[in-house]
């Protein structure tokens, strides 16, 4: 692994790490997009690897504090962690049979409009 490879990989984790804590974000948002622009990703290899980092260890001490504050619904947590392993499953069944260039763009659109609606929503 080159040096400058190992500083954006530190880099884009620690930023999706923060982003994760902070605003409850980081592989969609943070980690797929830097791995495109700054490591060459394709949309199906960030996609994936993003996917890979987000296994339950890495965001357990986050939803901790959460736990902690008294702002976690466990209860809710369980049935959409349930329900996300299999839409996970059904959507990148999907996403890899896709063109990368149609992925790509059907994830800028979806940013824009969750963007767009929650700067402009009530």
């Amino acid at each position: 692994m080159v040096l400058l490879t190992l500083i954006a990989l530190v880099v884009i984790g620690l930023l999706a790490g923060f982003l994760s804590g902070v605003l409850g974000v980081g592989g969609g948002v943070v980690m797929v997009p830097l791995m495109v622009l700054l490591l060459g990703f394709s949309q199906h290899q960030a996609q994936g690897t993003s996917l890979a980092v987000l296994a339950v260890p890495v965001t357990l001490a986050a939803a901790y504090n959460y736990y902690q504050d008294g702002s976690l619904n466990w209860k809710y947590a369980l049935v959409m962690a349930s329900m996300f392993v299999i839409g996970g499953y059904l959507g990148s069944k999907l996403a890899i049979s896709l063109d990368e260039k149609l992925l790509r763009r059907i994830f800028g659109v979806v940013l824009v409009l969750l963007g767009f609606r929650m700067i402009f929503s009530k």
